[in-house]
């Protein structure tokens, strides 16, 4: 058993040293009354009273002053046993006083070990002391002294260890507690960072996916107008438009990004087919390339239609930017477990375990949050193909029902 410790059993103990002052102080002064009245005048009397008065004031130290350097626990214990002693030798009738300071050593012992130590040697103190005054061994001693003492010790002892026991239960309690609020602390403080975290990715992701391809497209535009000033002044005032569009586009993609966006599940007006027609409408305006579209019409939630549009944009940046092709496919279809979109181009190709950009990724990581997978198909040379399949969970997807022409390859 170890050592108590802590604010419950410090509570525990200064509760039951309250409470048994109650009782303390009155025995004191009736047994300090009892020997001055009742008992014969001599020197034993006086000796007795003394050792009392002893007792009493190191208890009245350490219960006014609990931190005086001069009385402590140990040294008040360390009286009261060879008062007990004494006492035993004056007098006969030392089982009062000893039974009355019995709380004693486990209050101010504070340890199992230190309690019946000093029980121990107070047990020792009274009997050589009431042997010393009987003068030796006797039949009266055996069956009445020391039993009777041995008892009294025996229940004491086993009070003050189911004491200690249910304290220490108490504190372990306690700590457990104690502990496990603070790991409740780190972990609310944990899913707070994580949350901040995770809020910091989205965000960059959204920025990447939207406000730095919309500059991006921005630059490469405003190169060409630059140079197709003096030789095609009409395709240069194109772009110049194409720049105005990109520009209010990204400012309106901006304040969506600072305001409040639409509630996830809400059903977004408008189809997937017609919002992807418009950004590949653009994209060929800007670019000259040839796309073939084959986009089924249908509904889907609202972070569905966006992680489609995104994946769209994202592919169709990495094919300006890199993939210098000719002809790009945009394929949008329902299958039997979700919406698949499939953009390929005849670029010049990657090898796909050497990408190192961060739009690879974040489509990959707004996917896996729908449940979705992305899977990227690329060699040097044989262009690059970028399926995206989105598990329908809303119930406008559901309701839509399967694709009349059945699944595609």
């Amino acid at each position: 058993m170890t050592a108590l410790a802590g604010p419950t059993a410090d509570a525990f103990w200064a509760t039951s040293l309250r409470r048994w002052n109650m009782v303390c102080w009155p025995l004191f002064a009736v047994m300090a009354v009892g020997m001055a009245a009742l008992d014969r005048p001599g020197g034993s009397k006086y000796a007795a009273l003394a050792v009392l008065g002893a007792v009493v004031l190191c208890y009245v130290i350490l219960d006014r002053f609990p931190d005086n350097p001069v009385v402590r626990p140990h040294v008040y214990l360390t009286v009261l046993v060879v008062a007990l002693g004494g006492l035993a030798q004056l007098r006969g009738n030392y089982a009062a006083l000893f039974m009355v300071t019995l709380p004693h050593y486990w209050m101010f012992g504070r340890t199992p070990r230190a309690s019946m130590g000093f029980l121990g040697l107070a047990t020792v103190a009274t009997l050589t002391g009431s042997l010393l005054r009987e003068g030796g061994w006797s039949v009266e001693f055996f069956t009445e002294t020391l039993v009777s003492t041995l008892i009294v010790v025996a229940v004491g002892a086993l009070i003050g260890l189911w004491a200690h026991s249910v304290v220490e239960q108490s504190t372990e309690r306690a700590r457990l507690i104690a502990e496990l609020e603070r790991t409740q602390a780190q972990l609310s403080e944990a899913h707070q960072r994580q949350g901040a975290a995770d809020e910091r990715e989205r965000m960059a992701r959204e920025i990447h996916d939207t406000l730095a391809q919309g500059f991006a497209s921005i630059v490469v535009l405003a190169e060409a107008a630059r140079a197709g000033l003096d030789s095609d002044p009409a395709r240069s005032a194109q772009q110049l438009r194409s720049i105005e569009s990109t520009a209010r586009e990204n400012l309106a993609e901006a304040r969506e990004l600072v305001g409040s966006a639409q509630r996830p599940g809400q059903v977004a007006a408008g189809s997937v087919a017609r919002t992807l027609r418009r950004i590949l409408d653009r994209f060929v305006e800007d670019t000259g390339l040839t796309v073939d579209a084959d986009l089924e019409d249908l509904e889907c939630d609202q972070r569905t239609r966006i992680a489609l549009l995104r994946c769209t944009q994202e592919s169709l940046a990495n094919v300006r930017k890199h993939a210098r092709a000719s002809t790009v496919g945009v394929v949008l279809a329902r299958q039997a477990d979700g919406v698949e979109l499939e953009i390929t181009d005849d670029g010049n190709g990657f090898v796909v375990e050497e990408s190192t950009g961060f739009g690879l990724d974040g489509m990959r990581k707004r996917l896996a949050e729908l449940g979705g997978r992305l899977t990227v198909t690329s060699s040097t040379g044989d262009g690059t193909r970028v399926l995206a399949l989105i598990p329908l969970t809303s119930a406008a997807a559901r309701e839509t029902g399967p694709a009349e022409n059945g699944a595609r390859p």
